[in-house]
């Protein structure tokens, strides 16, 4: 892969760039503060050129960018352990541990993650590709250091957005104060702290200055050591000053817990976020640094809208016309009609399109962070009060409220509708994002019901369909829009009012092989027919628009199939055991001799995908047109 020349990187006549001679945290170390504000700039000018070509993560990277160079030049990364709560804000971390060479490769197919990865540098401790697991795991690594006797230090960077998990605050009931972690709080969106008035603000900037935690060890000192009573004077003037502290700044949740905390601070004041480091690193217990930064910091676009800049697609393209916003539009037009109808989402509501419900009927959508476990539960109550909710989750998220699912939902027979946002491998996000798991947990689970459209019309007609049967029911969907190739192949005379099984080929057609599949990756079983056609071999396609309940779409697959010696082929995108293929060849086998006939399944086998070639991702799974047509072939001799 050819390297592409950042243009921060070139010779200016003004001064010699920094940032391509840092190859691990010592060379930014040797820096001398007065460089410090110049590589700030060099960082967040790499930072918009790579992400706004790439993709990924652009306005929560700019906004740490003080705090991470900070980090690095106070602690000594590997030895010392950084966990970032979403990995996606470590991108900064990544330029300066030796990654500046390889950041143009970015989210591409063999290269850089978008998020923390263990494979991919010592620098990296921990993967974290889904928010708030960041303080557990830190907790993991504090007192295992603990126990071994190690002095190293272990930072959790945690975004306020990741207080909204409940991982969190589990993790935070069972922090020891003996431990060298320390927690960095980075707020960019919601306040946790409450200032209030002059004197608050005041108060927060004196905490911040070395000459403050000066006086207090002195004053501290001096007062222990009064002979007979000072334990006691100290003991009181402690409890004064967290009531005196309390009326002005209301409450302090970490303080409240035993935890020392430092801040808040401007979290884009490199001196004053070093400051706060160095104080942490300095006490002998487990501390919170709290910080407040701006996303979107140094970049004028992003700082006006950080929505937009939080996630962004390659080339910075605006959002397309795509199955979430359509999800957005159909449930608006149903919510407006039926206050029943309740939509719920886990601080997603851009991503699954949720926006245009959540203007339209207010009372009726609900964000309830990022909590999808409760956000199952949440929808079953309300299912069992008699009202109709649907959930909008990534594929991915999913996983985290498989209990839920199970427990709360199919058990009783509760009609949750759970949209199923990001199904199928997604190549930008890697392993941390493929959703490649919903079809097989959840083919495991009675009383749910599975749609897949692959249209805009097909995802209208299954929440329709879903809402009006009154059961759990799920329906996946990939990232993007409608596919040409596969209207053109199903849908060429118009949408059936139904949702069943389409076939690409009429009963008298002379066939070699039949695909059976679903979703997106139909599109390559239509390339396959084409490869095939030009040796000589006439494939047929059976596009399924459910797959769940599987004796149904048995019963419906089975008329469809040719004779019996034509070998079969299910395939799909997601892992194989326990998922479409297996299950559906088993309930073709109750109802017919279908074992006696050739037949196969392509999908994920025992794999996470890691894209490790600059190739496309149906390719690396292994499941491409071409690995179809091979399957067939070999299955035919």
């Amino acid at each position: 892969m050819s390297r592409k020349k950042h243009p921060q990187a070139q010779q200016t006549a003004q001064a010699k760039p920094l940032l391509p001679d840092i190859h691990s945290p010592e060379d930014l170390k040797a820096l001398s503060a007065e460089d410090i504000p110049a590589l700030c700039r060099e960082i967040r000018e790499t930072l918009v050129h790579t992400v706004t070509n790439n993709g990924g993560h652009l306005a929560s990277n700019l906004g740490v960018v003080e705090l991470s160079v900070a980090m690095h030049r106070v602690f000594d990364c590997p030895k010392d352990h950084f966990i970032f709560d979403v990995g996606h804000q470590s991108y900064v971390h990544k330029l300066l541990t030796g990654r500046y060479e390889q950041f143009h490769t970015l989210r591409q197919g063999g290269g850089l993650s978008g998020f923390t990865k263990r494979s991919e540098s010592v620098y990296d401790c921990f993967g974290a590709g889904h928010s708030s697991t960041s303080l557990s795991a830190a907790l993991g690594f504090a007192q295992g250091d603990s126990l071994s006797g190690s002095d190293a230090y272990t930072l959790a960077v945690v975004g306020d957005g990741a207080f909204t998990g409940g991982m969190i605050h589990e993790a935070l009931n069972n922090v020891s104060r003996h431990l060298r972690l320390i927690i960095i709080i980075n707020e960019n969106e919601m306040s946790i702290s409450k200032n209030v008035g002059r004197f608050a603000k005041h108060m927060a900037k004196m905490r911040r200055h070395e000459s403050y935690f000066k006086a207090k060890k002195t004053t501290a000192r001096i007062i222990y050591h009064i002979p007979l009573v000072g334990n006691g004077i100290m003991r009181g003037l402690i409890k004064l000053k967290k009531s005196f502290k309390n009326a002005m700044y209301g409450s302090n949740y970490f303080e409240d817990m035993g935890l020392y905390y430092l801040g808040p601070a401007d979290g884009n004041d490199y001196a004053a976020v070093e400051r706060l480091l160095i104080e942490a690193k300095n006490q002998p217990e487990s501390c919170v640094v709290h910080i407040k930064t701006r996303k979107g910091c140094g970049y004028d676009p992003a700082e006006k809208d950080p929505g937009f800049y939080h996630g962004m697609a390659p080339g910075g393209a605006p959002p397309k016309e795509n199955f979430s916003l359509h999800l957005g539009q159909i449930l608006t037009e149903l919510g407006q009609k039926d206050e029943k109808i309740c939509a719920i989402t886990a601080s997603m509501s851009e991503g699954t399109g949720l926006e245009a419900f959540h203007s339209a009927c207010p009372k009726q959508f609900f964000d309830v962070g990022i909590a999808e476990e409760h956000a199952l539960t949440f929808a079953a109550g309300l299912a069992a009060d008699g009202f109709k909710p649907v959930t909008a989750i990534y594929s991915s998220f999913m996983q985290r409220a498989y209990d839920q699912i199970i427990h709360d939902i199919a058990l009783q027979e509760l009609p949750v509708l759970m949209c199923i946002d990001r199904a199928g491998l997604n190549a930008a996000d890697g392993p941390t994002h493929h959703g490649m798991f919903d079809v097989a947990f959840l083919s495991q689970i009675p009383n749910v019901s599975l749609y897949t459209p692959v249209t805009f019309e097909g995802l209208s007609l299954s929440v329709k369909d879903a809402l009006h049967k009154g059961r759990p029911a799920a329906i996946r969907y990939a990232n993007g829009g409608e596919n040409p190739q596969i209207i053109q192949a199903f849908y060429a005379n118009g949408q059936p009012q139904d949702i069943g099984v389409r076939a690409s080929y009429t009963s008298s057609d002379p066939l070699d092989g039949v695909i059976i599949t679903h979703g997106r990756i139909t599109a390559e079983a239509l390339k396959a027919t084409e490869l095939a056609a030009e040796e000589g071999l006439r494939l047929g396609v059976l596009l399924c628009e459910y797959i769940k309940p599987y004796d149904r779409l048995a019963s419906e697959v089975l008329p469809l199939l040719p004779d019996e010696n034509i070998p079969i082929l299910f395939a799909e995108e997601e892992i194989r055991a326990g998922g479409f293929g297996m299950m559906l060849s088993d309930s073709l086998t109750k109802i017919s001799d279908f074992r006696t006939r050739p037949y196969g399944i392509l999908a994920v086998d025992n794999s996470f995908v890691l894209q490790t070639k600059a190739e496309p991702i149906f390719k690396t799974a292994g499941v491409d047109a071409e690995a179809m047509l091979d399957r067939i072939k070999r299955m035919r001799s």
